[in-house]
């Protein structure tokens, strides 16, 4: 069977064109072929002879080409063991959430004093919430790896709200305790705000505050429609003292996207606009020193997923003092953070280490002196096919270059980068899934049912009515003889009917 050609799968679209290199190498194919045309046109045209030996040619092509094949490589390297890790963090995630639902009890009673004894209810609500932070690991990773720091996201700050660290003036705690980036984005809002009243009921909380004071208040809410596509439409509704940001920042696409010869511009006026920012500011007598000082300020976070395991960490000491787990569970649990926190760490040493500037710069400075001299070596044997050889050399050097740095950082918003939004989806769909189970079930709850057929297919009875035929040779003294011939006869069908003749 001939596998389907990715680039013919589907329409032609503008999103698959952006996702090939085509749209950043272009300016560069074209110069190198203008300088082709150039050289070719004036051996032609003029007497002036442009054209240099070829003995530099093979030489020089393939030392390039096996620099420039380990570059393409090594970026693959780091782009698959960045999907590696990334699974990894998946299925820790995935096995912590079974081990906190499955062997945490709900029941926590006091031996001491029995009527202070905590309710089933108490219980669950407990493993919820820890379960939410496993899921809040996976978001803070994905905001971590794509260089976004804090915690003010509408897919992240509902799920780690409720810790100390990010609570806005949790209980018991001080303002020391915020991170100095969020003292200087809640400088001066800290008076003016106060938290509105919560009128508690018999299943929900009401806010006893109107609709449009809650808007402008900073309540997380989302307005999008429930019919379609919301993620962040199922997480929890909660205030933000700070407005969140969207859960994807991606760069805008403008003109520097399909033209990245005047890339250095854009720098530039940034540079320029940082500029008379300050200027701006520094010259305005209305702002005061605080806001001067907070806007200057130059931000700093904390490692967002390592806050969150060291709560479950706290979490499993909790339970493991307690005897709320098993001392076996519990070691499984600590096992499965700490290999959940080195894949974290590995995924973080994958985005902080680049392959060396003075190894890239060389060797893309190495290909265009290679291009450039190149029509020169050509025409002698190729003559008008000049243009059009110099220029299929260059789309294919430089894509493959260009393809090595795109994903040689796997987590940015590039088409070709790894999907971390639809990956962390698929795990908060994987954990709800998990807590929907009804935990430990005797196995009398679904084994002796009418459901099941152990012993098909040479007995299609089910475990209810073998259990109940007391008169079958299963219930004699050879019984578990009969059992044995029973399922010797179940391989001999299974073996004759699975293979193909």
């Amino acid at each position: 069977m001939v596998a389907e050609n990715p680039l013919f799968q589907g329409s032609l679209s503008r999103k698959k064109f952006q996702a090939t290199v085509v749209n950043d190498i272009w300016p560069e194919v074209l110069f190198f072929t203008l300088i082709a045309m150039m050289v070719t046109l004036v051996n032609k045209l003029t007497e002036t002879n442009l054209s240099a030996a070829s003995s530099l040619l093979t030489v020089l092509g393939t030392v390039l080409g096996l620099v420039i094949s380990f570059r393409t490589s090594s970026a693959y390297e780091r782009f698959s063991e960045g999907r590696r890790l990334w699974g990894s963090v998946q299925v820790l995630c995935r096995n912590a959430a079974q081990t906190i639902w499955l062997h945490v009890p709900n029941e926590r009673p006091n031996k001491t004093d029995p009527t202070l004894s905590k309710p089933a209810l108490y219980g669950i609500l407990e493993k919820k919430s820890m379960i939410n932070l496993l899921q809040g690991i996976a978001v803070a990773l994905k905001h971590m790896l794509r260089a976004e720091p804090g915690v003010y996201y509408e897919d992240l700050y509902p799920l780690v709200c409720l810790l100390p660290r990010y609570a806005y003036l949790a209980d018991g705690s001080k303002p020391n305790d915020l991170l100095p980036m969020w003292q200087a984005s809640l400088a001066g809002k800290r008076s003016e705000w106060k938290p509105p009243t919560l009128k508690k009921s018999a299943t929900t909380l009401t806010v006893g505050v109107s609709l449009d004071e809650v808007e402008k208040s900073g309540w997380h809410s989302t307005s999008r429609s429930r019919a379609g596509f919301d993620p962040e439409g199922v997480l929890p509704t909660v205030f933000s003292d700070v407005p969140l940001r969207p859960s994807r920042n991606p760069p805008s696409d403008g003109f520097f996207s399909y033209f990245p010869i005047f890339r250095p511009l854009k720098r530039l006026r940034k540079a320029f606009s940082r500029d008379r920012e300050i200027h701006n500011i520094d010259g305005d007598s209305e702002l005061d020193a605080a806001e001067r000082k907070r806007r200057n300020r130059e931000p700093t976070d904390s490692n967002v997923p390592l806050e969150i395991i060291m709560y479950l960490n706290g979490y499993n000491a909790f339970l493991l003092r307690n005897t709320y787990l098993p001392p076996a569970a519990a070691t499984s649990l600590t096992n499965t953070l700490s290999s959940l926190h080195d894949a974290i760490s590995g995924l973080d040493r994958i985005r902080t280490t680049p392959l060396p500037f003075a190894y890239q710069a060389h060797l893309r400075i190495s290909l265009w002196f290679y291009l450039l001299f190149l029509p020169f070596q050509l025409y002698k044997t190729m003559f008008w096919l000049t243009i059009p050889a110099t220029a299929f050399t260059a789309f294919l050097l430089l894509g493959f270059l260009e393809i090595g740095q795109e994903i040689e950082n796997p987590f940015n918003y590039d088409l070709n980068d790894l999907d971390l939004d639809s990956f962390c989806l698929m795990l908060q769909r994987d954990l709800h899934e998990i807590t929907a189970h009804p935990g430990p079930l005797v196995p009398d709850d679904y084994v002796f049912t009418n459901w099941n057929q152990p012993f098909a297919p040479a007995d299609r009875r089910s475990a209810e009515e073998i259990l109940g035929d007391t008169r079958h040779v299963y219930h004699g003294d050879s019984g578990k003889e009969s059992v044995r011939e029973t399922l010797l006869q179940n391989w001999q069908i299974v073996d004759t009917q699975t293979r193909k003749r």
